[in-house]
């Protein structure tokens, strides 16, 4: 079997594998990307919708508010039987219809269990007392309830038999100091709300909300609603787990709205994740809103809103590209390389027959015609072999004379390499009649760092200290790794006050670095000594090693320079 049929072979199963992984990677990458999107649309849908629910509801709350905080209202509340306080409250009670979205009212007064409401056709305005609540009737238990539990303000989807409504009842306690004298409000017509919040804007995205304990209080199905949620039981409460399949998810979701409660503050976190919902995969993103202590959840169907599908005609136009990709590689192989390749074939044939002479190769070939001229040309470069590889020999060498004078672990010079500049430099200074500085360092409690932290950690701390003397050493001063915990910087030209200016600097940049793993500070004991003309090098090291025991003797993490 040919190169050409080999190749031709070998790029049909490259389209083939090519083809499948390239489908493989793009669903993949289609899912993480419909999945981004999809966290980032929840976030601004819940934003969105909760906006939506806030602006209405908010005012009338505003409003609810200021009605229960109305004096002439106070003062009628604690005197009901006065006619001339009853007439300015029922006025006040009026001029707040006005200003309802509703136009409607309800006042309710604890003591005497009277229940005045007017509506928005005004019904009522000559009998706006509608009836007495009472502790005894079930349908009342919501406003003994919200006595009882002393709250400030609660919102209640509730029928109101009476009078013959289905509303969302925004309830605020009527107070005269720490007395509760009833509790005040309006209503919302709840289809009004559905429709405007919680109905679905567009297929696979459904919004909904609950109270603090999750019961459903708005949602596109009434059936799901939770009707006086306020004096049910726990377990009578129709709650969003009705929505989720399995109990992890259950148990997921609650702990994300207790999550986003003790976060209680406006505007707070967008929380999102995924959840099965009637047997498919749904992207969740749930808001608390504080204002109105409910929760936002709006449930996103990824495979309704961007199915994988839609990017289908990609993948295909992907494929397309890549097979005509193949094909213009495959015709410039067979123009640019193979038929060259015959040629230099033949070439390479006449040189094996002793005929160097460049070939005549086809035009437009050049790479390939220059590729048989070096050919030619090797033949002579042979005979310049040998003397290449003596000069390499001896570039490697000078190499290896210099790596012998580094220590691997710190990139310093090892104590071969300092020993040589420390007799150059002695030789210099009896020539010149000048001073050179030695600063010998050692490794506070290294034994200690290594039996506790690991050797890993000690290698890490003679590795921070040599990169510590590269940073602070001047650019012609010379710093080595001695052996084992302990270094040596080589300061020329050098003086008493530069020396103990250096020396005391490397000892506080140390203190002052990073901690090792557990916490624990890299400090360094500094001797240094100023070496005079004439002295050896036997002498000058020992002198900087009693300068650094007198630094270990002071306690370490000292510096000392004797004279």
């Amino acid at each position: 079997m040919n190169l050409k049929t080999r190749f031709l072979l070998l790029a049909a199963i490259l389209v083939v594998a090519a083809s499948a992984a390239a489908w493989g990677v793009f669903q993949h990458v289609a899912e993480r990307i419909i999945e981004q999107w999809g966290i980032r649309l929840v976030e601004v849908q819940v934003r969105h919708d909760s906006s939506r629910l806030l602006r209405p509801i908010g005012r009338e709350l505003a409003l609810a508010r200021q009605m229960a905080g109305s004096q002439v209202l106070r003062r009628w509340a604690a005197r009901p039987e006065d006619p001339q306080l009853r007439s300015e409250a029922i006025a006040e009670m009026e001029s707040f219809r006005g200003n309802f979205q509703d136009r409607s009212y309800f006042v309710a007064l604890l003591e005497s269990g009277a229940y005045y409401h007017n509506n928005a056709r005004n019904e009522y305005a000559d009998a706006p007392l509608r009836y007495h609540l009472s502790p005894d009737n079930p349908d009342d238990a919501w406003f003994y309830r919200i006595v009882r539990e002393q709250r400030e303000f609660h919102l209640n989807v509730n029928p109101d038999v009476p009078l013959g409504v289905t509303k969302l009842w925004i309830d605020v306690l009527l107070r005269d100091g720490e007395r509760i004298l009833g509790v005040v409000g309006t209503g919302l017509e709840l289809d009004a709300i559905i429709d405007d919040v919680a109905a679905e804007v567009q297929p696979g995205i459904t919004t909904l909300f609950t109270d603090h304990n999750g019961a459903i209080q708005l949602y596109r199905d009434k059936r799901y609603i939770d009707f006086s949620s306020i004096v049910k039981q726990a377990a009578e409460k129709k709650t969003v787990d009705l929505l989720l399949d399995f109990p992890a998810d259950r148990a997921r979701l609650h702990a994300m709205m207790r999550s986003l409660a003790d976060d209680a503050r406006a505007n707070g976190p967008v929380l999102s994740g995924f959840f099965s919902v009637g047997g498919k995969r749904h992207l969740a993103g749930i808001a608390y809103l504080a204002e109105l202590d409910w929760y936002e959840i709006t449930l996103l169907d990824l495979d309704v809103v961007m199915p994988v599908s839609s990017f289908g005609g990609a993948a295909l136009v992907f494929a397309a590209a890549l097979l005509l990709t193949l094909l213009a590689v495959h015709l410039a192989l067979q123009r640019l390389v193979f038929g060259p390749i015959h040629a230099l074939e033949a070439a390479i044939l006449k040189v094996r027959d002793g005929d160097l002479s460049p070939p005549v190769l086809p035009s437009g070939t050049d790479e390939i015609g220059r590729l048989i001229r070096h050919f030619d040309a090797m033949a002579g470069a042979v005979r310049n072999t040998t003397q290449e590889l003596e000069e390499r020999v001896r570039e490697r060498t000078e190499a290896l004379n210099r790596l012998a004078r580094v220590d691997p672990l710190t990139g310093l010079i090892n104590r071969r390499g300092m020993t040589e500049l420390i007799e150059d430099e002695l030789a210099r200074a009896a020539r010149q009649q000048s001073c050179f500085g030695i600063v010998w360092i050692d490794v506070d409690s290294f034994k200690e760092i290594n039996d506790e932290l690991g050797h890993a950690a000690g290698d890490r701390a003679l590795s921070a200290v040599g990169a510590l003397l590269q940073s602070h050493v001047r650019p012609y001063d010379s710093a080595a790794r001695w052996g084992g915990d302990e270094f040596l910087v080589l300061l020329t030209p050098c003086d008493a006050r530069t020396l103990a200016t250096l020396g005391e600097r490397i000892r506080r940049a140390a203190a002052e670095s990073a901690p090792l793993a557990d916490g624990r500070a890299l400090t360094l004991s500094v001797g240094a000594y100023l070496v005079k003309p004439g002295e050896t090098v036997a002498t000058a090291l020992q002198r900087a090693d009693e300068a650094l025991y007198a630094a270990k003797n002071a306690g370490r993490n000292t510096f000392r320079m004797i004279s």
